[in-house]
Parts: C-alpha cells; structure tokens; sequence
C-alpha cells in the first residue's frame, strides 16, 4: 500500500478544510456562531489529521492488525459478559474485586491506550490507571 513519506501541504488542508466546513454547514442547518466554529474547528482538524501532520494517525501496515483485533475484542467482550452473568446470577456472587498492577511490554503509547481503552470495554475490568506501560486494573 502507499504511503505518504512526507505531510502534504497546507494550502491543501485550507482546501480541505474548507470542504469539510461547507458540509457540516450543509448537513447541520445551524448559522448559530456557536455551531459555525465549532464546525470550522473540527473541520480543520479532520483535515490535519488525514493530511500526515498528526502522530496519532498508525501507519497504513497497522489497518489490517487493527481490523484482526476487533473481531477479536468483540468475541472477548462478549465472552466476558457471559461470565459476568455467571456470577452475578450465582447464589453465593463468587467474587473478590481488588485492582493489580500489569506490565503491557508494549512500547507504542497508542498500543497502550488501546490495551488500556480494551480492558475497559470488558464487561467487569476496569483500568484505573496508566503510566507509561504499566497499567493498575
């Protein structure tokens, strides 16, 4: 797949910019000033975010592992909650809540606040905090 080795120009985010400002405006039907820059705002960063200038944005190699890791955080999301009906309908509710502290191993931020985002999206877990790849759940 290509990718851009460099961001593109900023004429052309002022362009895009633009664009994206005159659909909001097209689809949201509000002249309020209010909404107007808050239009122009996200507008503007919708297009710096596609334009390569963001360091949020994973390289294009990343797209299929993150479409791999969906299905699979669905399937686990939806395994944990049947396990959290388990035990909440239980008689005796078996359970001993207590956070831990987890060593990721990842290095990437971003992989970080997915891992973290993930366990959070579990039904039952909860991650309390971050700090650089050590995680309290």
């Amino acid at each position: 797949m290509i990718t851009r080795s460099r961001p593109v120009s900023s004429d052309f985010i002022i362009i895009k910019t633009l664009a994206l400002f005159l659909f909001w405006v097209l689809l949201s039907a509000s002249y309020e000033w209010f909404h107007l820059g808050l239009g122009l705002i996200f507008s503007f960063a919708v297009a710096w975010l596609n334009s390569g200038h963001s360091p949020f944005i994973p390289k294009y190699q990343l797209w299929f592992r993150v479409l791999l890791y969906l299905p699979w955080l669905f399937y686990k999301i939806v395994e944990s909650s049947i396990h959290l009906t388990k035990l909440i309908l239980h008689p005796d509710l078996p359970i001993a809540p207590e956070l831990i502290p987890v060593e990721s191993g990842l290095r990437n931020r971003a992989a970080v606040v997915l891992f973290g985002n993930s366990i959070t999206l579990t039904p039952g877990t909860i991650t309390a905090e971050v700090d650089r790849n050590k995680l309290i759940v």
